[in-house]
């Protein structure tokens, strides 16, 4: 099951990888310095994202992740784009483009949580996500009473 979904979610990866490098190329015609700034962050933001993705064989929002992953995760990326935009050790990029990897990287991880849900639903039918403490209906306390 690992190994399926891993897959499903490594080939939407590349598909998504060379998407922004053909739109880089032959859409916009940037330069190939900025475009290897370009995908080194769009790499590490989808890369991050996908943890998101993987944490719930359901939506990525069934369940609420962890704070300290919350700010591990967007507190590396802000350091990324921050590395990406001013060109440390690598051609700066700007803030409209990292702007842009950041819209593109969001839109590929809704199609990935989208696949994702339906890789789960082809590759496990019989297994569903259990519900969330929020879904679970509420036991009220005149039907414990009765039970008792």
């Amino acid at each position: 099951m690992v190994l399926g979904i891993s897959t499903v979610l490594g080939i939407i990866g590349v598909v998504s990888a060379f998407g922004l490098f053909f739109l880089a190329e032959r859409v916009f015609n940037i330069d190939r310095d900025h475009i290897q700034t370009l995908m080194y962050l769009k790499l590490s933001v989808a890369g991050h994202l996908t943890i998101f993705l993987t944490r719930t064989r359901g939506r990525f929002w069934t369940i609420r992740p962890a704070r300290v992953l919350l700010l591990a995760v967007f507190g590396t990326q802000a350091v990324a784009t921050l590395i990406a935009v001013f060109g440390i050790f690598m051609t700066p990029l700007g803030w409209g483009w990292a702007l842009f990897v950041w819209v593109y990287a969001l839109a590929w991880f809704l199609v990935n949580d989208q696949i994702k849900v339906l890789a789960y639903r082809l590759l496990d039918p019989a297994k569903v996500d259990p519900p969330t403490a929020a879904a679970r209906p509420k036991k009220r306390a005149h039907s414990l009473v009765k039970a008792a």
